[in-house]
């Protein structure tokens, strides 16, 4: 999932990353919602509620609303600087170490969250990390897949999905020459179990919250750790044989 890039990779590839990962941000932004009542993924509903709070010249809530957004940015950003530095390097499994990244740093959110409750921190800590991790994780996701893939960006999945339906109505009514007709149908499986995956994750995840709490997030760390390091792993094995084929 976390080896090939863009045009290298197969269908079966791009829907295995979509649903794991986008299972896992449903999961996580459904039950930071649950927990806290903040949206870490949703910069549409955010900047809305943002521009709302300047409106009604609310500048506190606006400042929250607009930290968000800018961490989320941030996280973006920080995968971007990473994958571009490995490339440049040509560091093997680049994209894996990012994933890495993030479910390394989904530990001390946990810790926020189990050994926090009481604190008038907790909300703030828990909202802005994990909308930077979010950001991150659908800024990879995004580069890896030349932007077939978006974890988080339920809006633009749904669009896409209007988009592919509205091709393939043209091609049944043989408007269009059918020359599409396969990709047509790998989009809309893509984007269509994108979006079921992170309403299933969504609900999976307030599920296990009500349940074990804050060790939620590091179910969700494990999970993310072992794709990574799976990655990790085939990336290395990939290397290992390459560099035997030359040898012989």
């Amino acid at each position: 999932m976390l080896i090939t890039q863009g045009a290298a990779r197969n269908e079966r590839i791009n829907l295995n990353l979509a649903c794991s990962l986008a299972g896992i941000a449903g999961a996580l932004n459904a039950s930071a919602f649950y927990a806290v009542g903040f949206f870490s993924a949703n910069m549409t509903g955010n900047v809305s509620t943002l521009s709302d709070h300047i409106a009604t010249m609310e500048w506190l809530p606006a400042l929250f609303y607009l930290a968000i957004v800018l961490v989320f940015i941030l996280g973006a950003a920080l995968s971007s600087i990473m994958i571009n530095a490995g490339r440049r390097r040509g560091t093997p499994g680049i994209y894996a170490y990012s994933i890495l990244t993030e479910a390394l740093l989904l530990l001390p959110l946990a810790g926020v969250d189990l050994l926090l409750a009481a604190s008038a921190w907790r909300v703030t800590i828990l909202v802005l990390g994990l909308a930077f991790l979010m950001g991150l994780q659908n800024a990879t996701v995004t580069r890896i897949s030349d932007a077939r893939v978006r974890t988080t960006h339920v809006s633009g999945m749904a669009t896409d999905i209007g988009i592919e339906l509205g091709i393939a109505l043209d091609i049944l009514r043989g408007k269009d020459d059918g020359a599409h007709s396969i990709d047509n149908r790998a989009k809309l499986r893509l984007h269509l179990l994108t979006i079921g995956s992170f309403l299933i994750g969504g609900v999976i995840g307030v599920l296990l919250y009500q349940a074990i709490a804050g060790y939620l997030l590091i179910v969700a760390s494990a999970l993310l750790l072992a794709i990574a390091l799976r990655g990790l792993h085939r990336t290395r094995a990939l290397a290992k044989t390459t560099a035997t084929r030359r040898l012989q």
